[in-house]
């Protein structure tokens, strides 16, 4: 999977581009641009899948960003942070699939529901151990952009610094970040859900 994105894009670099869009600016080599790709493209992949729980579409949706790097010159940000760029980037797009995702999820829901009414145990513990997944992404997509990037990132293992780096804060300031971002969390499920016992607070 990973070698054939890499030799997709770098196909597209070499075919080179609009020379007015280009101009002034250093651009991508296959080179450069395939350090960064080996080097971010799982971790982006994995931010990508603690908001959407789907494999392929977090891949989907990192090609997306690798893309929209590209697209930029040569560093996105004025310090050269192309770490902090991608993950923002990717975690921006997780939320907006999240939103985009809310309702057909409810359906989904509900529906889960009506299958446990009528299953063996075993599947009743799989539909249980989805549905659970799904409230914490609803929950997730209810939070301010900030908090839940700072959440995602950081149960994907990104360290302090890497969210200081993505959400552009001074890295003294992510631990309070992150204690405001889980009481809001557990705050709004308790709203949206009555209980959080499942997930280890009160009820």
């Amino acid at each position: 999977m990973t070698e054939g994105v890499v030799e997709r894009f770098g196909s597209l670099i070499g075919l080179g581009g609009d020379a007015e869009r280009m101009a002034g600016e250093r651009r991508w080599s296959a080179s450069e641009f395939e350090g960064v790709f080996l080097e971010y493209y799982g971790r982006v992949v994995g931010v990508l899948h603690r908001f959407l729980g789907d494999r392929t579409r977090s891949e989907e949706l990192a090609n997306d960003v690798f893309w929209r790097l590209y697209q930029q010159p040569l560093r996105p940000e004025p310090d050269g942070n192309i770490g902090g760029w991608l993950y923002r980037t990717a975690t921006n797009l997780g939320i907006d699939a999240l939103r985009s995702s809310a309702r057909r999820e409810r359906y989904e829901q509900a529906a889960g529901r009506e299958l446990a009414a009528g299953s063996d145990p075993n599947p009743l513990d799989d539909v249980l151990r989805s549905e659970q997944c799904q409230r914490v992404r609803a929950v997730l997509a209810a939070l301010k952009p900030g908090q839940a990037q700072a959440l995602a990132l950081r149960s994907s293992g990104c360290s302090y610094n890497d969210l200081a780096e993505a959400l552009g804060v001074k890295r003294g300031s992510v631990g309070t970040m992150l204690i405001r971002a889980e009481a809001e969390f557990k705050k709004r499920y308790l709203e949206m859900y009555g209980s959080g016992q499942e997930l280890g607070f009160g009820s």
